[in-house]
C-alpha cells in the first residue's frame, strides 16, 4: 500500500456553546503521523463534542486547523472528507434495511456496469475485502446489516472506514471512538493489527477509550479532557494510568472492584434444569439472593439470549425454567412486573426513547394504572439522579442531548427505580469512563447487598472476573462450564471459552 505523506495536523482554540453552557473551551490537539493519540476524559467531559466537530458535523464557535503549516477549512463533513479524516463512531447507526456490502461502500462512488448498471460482483468484492482486513471475511455481506449482532456491525463500520475508491488519496487521520466496546476479544486483537498497519503507512490515529490497559498498550500519546478543558498532554510513555485517572477526574478513583459487603442468600431466586431453546442448550444453574452471575463466552456464544429468557422475549423448548420458583415470564411487561429489570447493550436502539427526558425513560415501566402525580414522578427521577450520579439539565432534558455515559446512567435508573429482585446486565459499562464504572460496581454491590440476583454478560473478563461470584460459559449457545472465579487470570477465563464440556463446579 502507499504511504501517506506526513502531514502534522495541529487544531486549535476548539470551542463550542451551546447558550450559556461552554461545552468545548480553547482546546487544542497536535496529531502527529504514524502515531496513536488517545482522547480520554470522563463521560461529558467534551469528548464527543470535539470529535463533531473536527468531522465538521456540529459547527463550532471557533476552530482552527493547519496541515502542513497551511490553514485548512473545516465547516462540514465534505471539508472533513476532503482533508483526508475518516471517522468511526461509537453508536452503531447503520441503514439496516441495506446489506452489509452497501453500508460499507455508503458514500463511496458505486461500482457500474457499462456506466449504468450497479456491479454488484465488485461492490461485493470491495466489502469483502475490507472485512477480510479485520479477518472478518466469513461474513455474508449479501444480508441486511440489521440482522447482524453488535460486534459484527461494529466490524462493518470500521470495515467501512477502510474503503478507498480508486485514485483516492489514502487517509491522512482515523478517528475511533470506542471501537472495541462491542468487540470480543479476538475481535480487538484484529482491529489493533489493523492499527497497527495504518501506522506504519503514516496516518495519524485518534484513538478514544474508556479502556485504560488497551489505551495504554496501543497508543503513543494522549490528551485528556475535564468539564470541556484539555487538562493533559503528554506521552503515554512519560505517565501512568494513575497519573491519567486522577487527570481525568480530579480526584484518586480506584481502578478496581468494590468487594463483597454481605453474604449470599440462600434462598434461589432462578433456576435452569436441562433448558433448551431456539439458540441454547445445556443450561444447569440456579442463582441465590444476592448472588451475581457472569454469563461469558465468545461474541455470540448465547449470552444475550439467556437474559431473554428472563425477560420473556424468548421461549424455554425443553426443562425447567423457573423465577421464584414460578414459571418465567412470557412478555417483558409481566417481566417487570415481577420484579426484572433488564440493562441492554444497546441504549440507544433497546433502552431509550431518545426524545423524552430522563424521567419518562426511568419511570415508564414501572406505571401502574393511569394516574400519575408529576411532583410525585419529578421527585423520584431527581433522587435515582443522585444514586446513579447523572449528570444533566433535569429530569426533563432530552435524553439524546447526555452522553453516552450519561445515557446509560439513565438506563441503570430504570432498572433500579422498582427495586429489582433479578437484574439482567448486558454489557453494563460499555462506553463508560473509569470513574463512572466504577460507581456502577458500587451500585451492583449495593443491590447485591440487599439481595438483588445479578446476571452479569460482558465481554470485558476482568470485570467478569472482579465483579462474578461464578462465572457460567457458554460455547455456540451450549453451557460448558461453570466456574470459580477466585485467582483466575483472563487468559484463564479466554481459554475455557475453548475448553472442552466440563462443568467442574456444582452449578
Amino acid at each position: 500500500m502507499e504511504q501517506t505523506m506526513a502531514e502534522a495536523l495541529t487544531f486549535s482554540g476548539l470551542t463550542k456553546r451551546y447558550g450559556a453552557v461552554t461545552v468545548l473551551s480553547d482546546v487544542s490537539l497536535r496529531l502527529r503521523p504514524g502515531r496513536v493519540h488517545a482522547l480520554m476524559g470522563e463521560n461529558g467531559a467534551g469528548k464527543s463534542t470535539l470529535i463533531k466537530l473536527i468531522a465538521g458535523v456540529v459547527p463550532a464557535d471557533a476552530l482552527h486547523l493547519q496541515q502542513n503549516g497551511q490553514e485548512i477549512t473545516l465547516r462540514s463533513p465534505a471539508d472533513a472528507a476532503a482533508a483526508g479524516f475518516r471517522f468511526i463512531h461509537q453508536e452503531l447507526n447503520l441503514v439496516p434495511q441495506l446489506s452489509v456490502a452497501e453500508n460499507i461502500l455508503l458514500g463511496q462512488p458505486v461500482p457500474q456496469r457499462l456506466g449504468v448498471f450497479v456491479n454488484w460482483r465488485e461492490m461485493a468484492r470491495r466489502a469483502k475485502a475490507a472485512l477480510a482486513e479485520l479477518g472478518a471475511s466469513q461474513m455474508d455481506v449479501t444480508q441486511h446489516a440489521g440482522n447482524l449482532g453488535t460486534g459484527d456491525k461494529m466490524l462493518v463500520k470500521i470495515a467501512a472506514a477502510l474503503v478507498r475508491s480508486a485514485g483516492e488519496k489514502p487517509p491522512v487521520l482515523y478517528v475511533l471512538d470506542e471501537p472495541t466496546a462491542a468487540l470480543s476479544e479476538a475481535e480487538a486483537e484484529k482491529l489493533f493489527a489493523v492499527i497497527a498497519r495504518l501506522k506504519a503507512q503514516g496516518a495519524a490515529i485518534l484513538y478514544v477509550s474508556h479502556r485504560l490497559n488497551e489505551v495504554m498498550r496501543i497508543c503513543d500519546d494522549v490528551t485528556v479532557l475535564r468539564n470541556g478543558q484539555s487538562v493533559m498532554q503528554a506521552e503515554l510513555a512519560q505517565t501512568s494510568k494513575e497519573e491519567i485517572i486522577l487527570q481525568m477526574t480530579g480526584r484518586a478513583v480506584a481502578d478496581g472492584y468494590p468487594a463483597r459487603s454481605a453474604p449470599l442468600g440462600e434462598a434461589v431466586v432462578c433456576s435452569a434444569k436441562a433448558v433448551r431453546s431456539a439458540n441454547l442448550s445445556d443450561l444447569n444453574f440456579t442463582l441465590r439472593r444476592g448472588e451475581i452471575l457472569g454469563i461469558s463466552g465468545l461474541a455470540a456464544a448465547g449470552q444475550t439470549e439467556l437474559l431473554r429468557l428472563f425477560l420473556g422475549l424468548e421461549r424455554p423448548l425443553a426443562g425447567e425454567l423457573l423465577l421464584q420458583g414460578a414459571q418465567v415470564p412470557q412478555s417483558p411487561t409481566e417481566a417487570w412486573a415481577r420484579g426484572v429489570a433488564y440493562v441492554p447493550q444497546e441504549r440507544r436502539s433497546e433502552g431509550l426513547m431518545m426524545q423524552m427526558g430522563s424521567r419518562a425513560n426511568a419511570l415508564l415501566p414501572h406505571y401502574r394504572g393511569w394516574r400519575a402525580r408529576m411532583s410525585r414522578e419529578r421527585a423520584q427521577a431527581e433522587a435515582l439522579a443522585v444514586q446513579v450520579g447523572l449528570k444533566s439539565a433535569g429530569p426533563e432534558q432530552s435524553v439524546w442531548r447526555l452522553s453516552g455515559g450519561n445515557q446509560q446512567k439513565v438506563v441503570f435508573a430504570r432498572a433500579i427505580a422498582g427495586g429489582p429482585g433479578l437484574l439482567l446486565l448486558d454489557e453494563p459499562t460499555r462506553g463508560v469512563d473509569v470513574g463512572a464504572k466504577f460507581e456502577i460496581y458500587k451500585l451492583m454491590r449495593a443491590l447485591s447487598a440487599q439481595g438483588c440476583a445479578i446476571l452479569l454478560s460482558s465481554t470485558d473478563l476482568p470485570e467478569l472476573l472482579g465483579m462474578s461470584d461464578r462465572i457460567l460459559v457458554l460455547q455456540a449457545g451450549r453451557q460448558t462450564a461453570t466456574l470459580d472465579p477466585t485467582g483466575m487470570a483472563p487468559s484463564d477465563l479466554l481459554q475455557a471459552f475453548y475448553a472442552p464440556s466440563t462443568l467442574s463446579e456444582a452449578s
